[in-house]
């Protein structure tokens, strides 16, 4: 078992080598010198090493959203597990029903160990590394050294911090990995409050030291405020989270978009984004393609008079569905644009034949459970509204591949928080703030807020984009356990998903912390403890 662990961070260590082999320079992208020899003398020793190595975090971070198969992908993985989504098919669906990930030696659970576990763990590893050799190097500029300590501690922290949402039972580090401390067993769980001052502490330090602009695609002051606030919701600390959300929204240096249809507009590089996943197709180093819009899209396509267009979501599985009770709440509004084919498309359109321009009808969904249609299984798979925001201009119509920079954070949810935090405080007026991200979306300012409004907003405004799961997880077993086994799926609208397949009655109290898989438990001491419940 040591042994084994032994190899893991040795093979670790050597793929960041390899990231930053690969990683190149470029005016738009995040800058890297290329050198012909990296090792790690030059990686932990020099200034321009260590710049390297923080590259290669953004690196390491964005294949979070690119790796794995085409339906097991970690982003999409989240987005099925919540309480407004309908998972139709394909292995993200048997997750998405609780049918995978829900014991510590099914497959879903292993790959989730790759996909959450392992990755976040390397994240964090290979920042912390930067961190400690940055803080011993010598006759450096201090501002650039800050610089780099910085984004490192960023992102170890928001390592640290979806690990601990998702898996609660986690264990944190500030020690580099070596040969002399590899074969170390890592014997209990690390304690909340050990996690939450390692958390808090290094965004206080990445604040501190960030500036509020950057090179697109790097982390800022911002970002950074944005995640201390969300981790100061999960403590409970309301003022904390009030401070740092409005601070974000007052800087200046960011905005709501004037629309919704501006929002993931072109590269979603705008005043609202917060923080953004680049991806280039003609850049090495630039990432890989994903599959992230084809899984939230329709096969609408396979009806004859459509063709695939980036217009109505760009070629798609039909696998992550906006369920029923998401789209009733967009309703509530008719006025409401985030489901006028801005963040949802409702409706497909003929683009060649006799019926050009015309709305597609082919297929009919249930709306009379005592006389249910006969092509509602079609309807899911071809008509059924798609989540687009992930669709980008210079997608190709005709692949499921595409290369697309992907929104992790931005205002709006910034907005939210901050609306949320005084609600519960009581410290002031929350209306202005979920207002504004209401009239923007050209939808009825609330006169009265609650927690169900709270999150009711989150979902118009936020859902599919990797944030639901843990609003829900964060608001309380109670919560959870309510808004998923009334909502998840499409229940009897979908009958072919009841029984064994229906989400609401497979959901169990304790899936509220995914398992730690046997192949990672096998790693750690004998003693260390699963999730409750596994």
């Amino acid at each position: 078992m040591d042994l084994k662990n032994f190899y893991i961070k040795l093979k670790s260590s050597f793929m960041l080598l390899m990231v930053l082999f690969f990683a190149v320079s470029c005016e738009d992208y995040l800058e890297e010198e290329p050198s012909t020899v990296i090792d790690s003398d030059y990686i932990y020793t020099t200034e321009e090493g260590l710049e390297s190595g923080v590259v290669s975090l953004y690196t390491i971070y964005r294949d979070h959203y690119e790796y794995s198969s085409e339906d097991y992908m970690a982003a999409v993985v989240m987005s099925s597990r919540s309480d407004l989504a309908f998972s139709r098919s394909g292995y993200t669906g048997l997750m998405g029903r609780y049918q995978r990930g829900i014991s510590s030696i099914d497959y879903g659970t292993e790959l989730a160990s790759t996909l959450f576990w392992s990755h976040f763990y390397n994240l964090a590893n290979k920042a912390t590394a930067i961190i400690n050799a940055a803080e011993v190097l010598e006759d450096v500029d201090e501002e650039v050294i800050n610089q780099i300590i910085a984004e490192a501690k960023f992102f170890r922290a928001e390592a640290y911090f979806y690990l601990y949402r998702m898996y609660n039972n986690i264990y944190i580090s500030t020690e580099t990995v070596t040969v002399d401390n590899a074969f170390d067993v890592i014997s209990d769980k690390s304690s909340e409050e050990e996690i939450f001052e390692l958390i808090n502490s290094d965004l206080t330090f990445s604040i501190e030291n960030l500036e509020w602009t950057d090179t697109f695609g790097r982390v800022t002051k911002g970002t950074a405020k944005h995640v201390k606030a969300k981790v100061a919701m999960w403590q409970d600390d309301w003022e904390e989270a009030e401070e740092q959300a409005v601070a974000v929204i007052e800087s200046g240096y960011h905005s709501l978009m004037s629309t919704t249809a501006e929002v993931f507009d072109g590269d979603n590089d705008n005043e609202e984004s917060l923080f953004v996943i680049q991806s280039d197709e003609g850049l090495s180093g630039g990432g890989s393609s994903t599959m992230i819009s084809a899984n939230y899209v329709t096969q609408y396509f396979n009806i004859d008079g459509i063709e695939s267009n980036v217009e109505q979501g760009g070629r798609g599985f039909s696998r992550v569905l906006p369920n029923l009770y998401l789209l009733s709440l967009l309703a509530e509004d008719e006025n409401d644009t985030r489901d006028d084919d801005t963040y949802f498309r409702l409706k497909y359109y003929y683009t060649s034949g006799d019926r050009i321009g015309e709305e597609v009808d082919d297929y009919a969904p249930i709306t009379d459970l005592d006389n249910p249609s006969d092509t509602y299984t079609t309807y899911y798979q071809r008509m059924h509204p798609s989540c687009i925001k992930f669709a980008q201009d210079d997608d190709d119509p005709d692949s499921y591949y595409d290369y697309s920079n992907i929104t992790v954070y931005r205002l709006a949810e910034t907005y939210l928080i901050a609306a949320e935090a005084i609600m519960r405080s009581g410290s002031g007026d929350p209306l202005p703030y979920i207002n504004a991200v209401r009239l923007r979306a050209e939808t009825t300012a609330l006169t009265s807020i609650t927690e169900q409004e709270i999150l009711d907003e989150r979902a118009r405004e936020l859902a599919f984009e990797g944030q639901r799961w843990f609003t829900l997880k964060r608001m309380g077993q109670d919560v959870i356990d309510s808004q998923i086994t009334t909502y998840a799926g499409d229940g009897d609208y979908y009958p072919v998903n009841l029984g064994e397949s229906d989400p609401r009655d497979n959901w169990q109290s304790h899936f509220i912390n995914w398992p730690i898989a046997e192949i990672d438990l096998d790693l750690l001491g004998s003693g260390y403890p699963q999730n409750d419940g596994y």
